[in-house]
C-alpha cells in the first residue's frame, strides 16, 4: 500500500524535518544545474495603479509552473520573494542607468556586487539584460552600451560569476535591414561600431543576441500585404508561404522570418554561432476599435498559444530547424497607466487583480501556464518527480491536508494503479479542487504541476473531472516587480520600432513569391 501517512509512522516534528530537507535538495539542484532548450518565459512591466505584492507574484508562478522571467530592474524585493524557488531570472540594467555604468568599472561593480552577487544563488539569476533596445530608442547612449557591458563582465569575473551568468543587450528587431527575404538581410551598417564588437562579446562569451520581435506591427503597419493568418501562426496553404528565393526557404509566420533575418544578418557579419534569444513578443488583447481591429481577445489568445506550441515543440526556424528559440511573452499584466495608443495598456496576460484576459488554448502543449476557473484543470503528479517527495508530499494531503484518500485503498476504485505517482496525482488533485483551485494550491514544493487533461480512469473519476480530457487554458503566466520599480517610467521596455523596412521587404518577396509559384 502506497499511502503510508506521515502521522502514523513519524512523529510531526520529524516528519517536517524530513520533508523541509528533501524540499531544499531539490531547490538545490534546481538552481546548481542550468536547464537548455525550449522554453518560455514572461516579462514584467509596473506600469500600472496597483502592482501585486512580490510573495503574490511569486506564489502565481509556482503554481502556473512559470520557470523563467524577465525583471526589467533588479528590485531587491522581487528578488528576495523568489529566492529559493529556482525560477530562472533575468535581471536587467534601465537605460538610465547606463551612464553611470558605461562610465565607471566601478560602478559597474557595486552594481553587480548590490544586485547580483547579494542574491546568487538563493535567486537563480541566468542573465543580466544591458539596457533595452538602446540603438533605436536611445541612439546617443550607444558609445556607452559596449563599456558598460564589459566593466559588468569583468565584475562578474571577479565575482567568479561569469560561468553562471551571461551578459547581453536586448534589441528592437527594426535594427535589421531588407529582412525579407531573410537570407539577404543585414543590420543597419551605421550600427557596426557597437554590433561588431558586441556580437564578438557574445560570441566570446557564449551568449544569446536578445531581440525583440513583435508581429503585431508589421502586420499592423504592411496596409494589408502581411495576412493576418501569417503573423498568428496560423496553417497556410503552400501557395500563400513566403518564400525566400535565394534559399527556397518557406515561411509559413512573421516571428519565424524575422528570427532568421537575425541570423543571416550575423552571418553576414561573419558571426555564426551566436544563439538567438527573443525577449519579448506577443499581442495585445484590446484596442481602439476604429485604428487597431485586430487588438483582440481572439487574436492574443490565437497568437500566444500557437507562439507557445511553436517554440515547446523545438520547431526551430527553416534556417535553424530543431535549434530551440527561448522565448519571454510581453507580458505578465496589462498597465493601464501606459501612454500611447489604446492597445498599449493590454498586452497582458492578468489585469492587475491578477484575473486572466483571456483565454489560451494550449491544449498539446503540457503543464505550462494553466490557471483554472473554468474546473476543467487538474493537479497532478510532475513527471520524473523524486519519489521521495512525492511520498512525503503524498503523506501531507492525506493527513495534515485534510485530503479523503480513502479511494486509495486496496479494494477502492482509485487504488490501481498501486503506485506513489498515481496515488499522488489523486490526493493532490483533491486538495487542489477542495482549496478551490486557488493560487499555489498545486504546488507541493514543486513536485505536482497543473494539466487539463482529465487523470481519471476507469471508475475512478476524480475532483472536477468533467467526463472529458480538457481543451484549453486560462492563461496563467505571473510575475510583477515592486511598485518602486522604474521600468514603466524608463521607457526600455517595449519600444514600438520602425518596421518599415521589414514591411517593404516583405511587399516585394509576397510578389517575387507569387510570381515563382505561377
Amino acid at each position: 500500500m502506497i499511502v503510508s501517512f506521515g502521522f502514523l509512522g513519524f512523529s510531526c516534528g520529524n516528519m517536517k524535518k524530513l520533508f523541509f530537507f528533501l524540499f531544499l535538495l531539490i531547490l538545490a539542484a534546481s538552481v546548481v544545474h542550468g536547464e537548455d532548450g525550449a522554453y518560455i518565459g514572461v516579462n514584467i512591466g509596473t506600469a500600472m495603479t496597483s502592482v501585486p505584492a512580490p510573495t503574490q507574484i511569486t506564489t502565481l508562478l509556482r503554481s502556473q509552473n512559470i520557470r523563467h522571467v524577465r525583471l526589467y530592474d533588479a528590485d531587491p524585493a522581487m528578488l528576495a520573494a523568489l529566492a529559493n524557488t529556482g525560477i530562472r531570472v533575468i535581471v536587467s540594467v534601465p537605460n538610465e542607468q547606463l551612464l553611470a555604468i558605461g562610465n565607471s568599472n566601478a560602478t559597474a561593480a557595486n552594481w553587480v556586487a548590490r544586485n547580483v552577487a547579494a542574491h546568487y544563488p538563493s535567486v537563480n539569476i541566468t542573465a543580466i539584460a544591458v539596457g533595452s533596445e538602446v540603438l533605436s530608442t536611445l541612439p546617443n547612449a550607444a558609445p556607452l552600451l559596449m563599456p558598460a557591458i564589459r566593466y559588468l563582465q569583468n565584475a562578474l569575473v571577479a565575482a567568479a560569476l561569469d560561468r553562471y551568468i551571461k551578459i547581453s543587450t536586448p534589441h528592437s528587431s527594426s535594427i535589421i535591414l531588407d529582412s525579407f527575404p531573410p537570407s539577404q538581410a543585414f543590420f543597419n551598417r551605421s550600427l557596426d561600431p557597437v554590433l561588431v564588437p558586441l556580437l564578438k562579446f557574445l560570441q566570446s562569451t557564449g551568449s544569446p543576441l536578445m531581440l525583440n520581435v513583435y508581429p503585431y506591427y508589421d502586420y499592423m503597419r504592411s496596409n494589408g500585404v502581411i495576412p493576418l493568418d501569417y503573423a498568428l501562426f496560423r496553417p497556410l496553404p503552400p501557395n500563400k508561404e513566403a518564400v525566400d528565393a535565394n534559399t527556397l526557404l518557406h515561411y509559413t509566420n512573421v516571428f519565424d522570418a524575422v528570427v532568421d533575418a537575425a541570423y543571416f544578418a550575423m552571418a553576414y557579419l561573419n558571426v555564426t554561432n551566436v544563439p538567438v534569444m527573443v525577449t519579448e513578443t506577443g499581442w495585445p488583447h484590446k484596442g481602439d476599435p476604429s485604428n487597431e481591429p485586430d487588438a483582440t481577445s481572439d487574436n492574443a489568445d490565437t497568437y500566444n498559444s500557437n507562439l507557445i506550441r511553436h517554440v515547446m515543440n523545438t520547431t526551430g526556424t527553416p534556417k535553424h530547424p530543431g535549434v530551440a528559440v527561448p522565448t519571454y511573452i510581453y507580458e505578465l499584466y496589462d498597465e493601464d497607466t501606459r501612454p500611447g495608443s489604446t492597445s498599449e495598456k493590454y498586452w497582458g496576460l492578468f489585469d492587475m487583480n491578477g484575473i486572466p484576459a483571456y483565454t489560451l488554448h494550449l491544449t498539446g502543449s503540457g503543464v505550462l501556464l494553466a490557471n483554472d476557473t473554468t474546473n476543467q484543470t487538474y493537479c497532478v503528479a510532475r513527471e520524473g518527480a523524486d519519489e521521495k517527495m512525492l511520498q512525503a508530499a503524498l503523506d501531507w494531503a492525506c493527513g495534515p491536508g485534510k485530503v479523503d484518500c480513502s479511494a486509495l485503498m486496496q479494494g477502492q476504485p482509485c487504488y490501481d494503479p498501486d503506485n506513489v505517482e498515481a496515488h499522488a496525482t489523486y490526493a493532490f488533485n483533491a486538495y487542489y479542487h477542495g482549496m478551490g483551485m486557488g493560487s499555489g494550491t498545486c504546488y507541493f514544493s514543486g513536485v505536482a504541476v497543473i494539466t487539463t487533461t482529465d487523470p481519471s480512469h476507469g471508475s475512478c473519476v476524480y475532483a472536477g473531472s468533467g467526463g472529458k480530457n480538457g481543451t484549453s487554458l486560462l492563461n496563467g503566466t505571473s510575475l510583477a516587480p515592486s511598485s518602486n520599480s522604474t521600468a514603466g517610467d524608463s521607457g526600455a521596455h517595449r519600444a514600438i520600432g520602425d518596421v518599415s523596412s521589414f514591411v517593404r521587404a516583405v511587399v516585394a518577396a509576397l510578389l517575387l513569391s507569387v510570381v515563382l509559384l505561377l
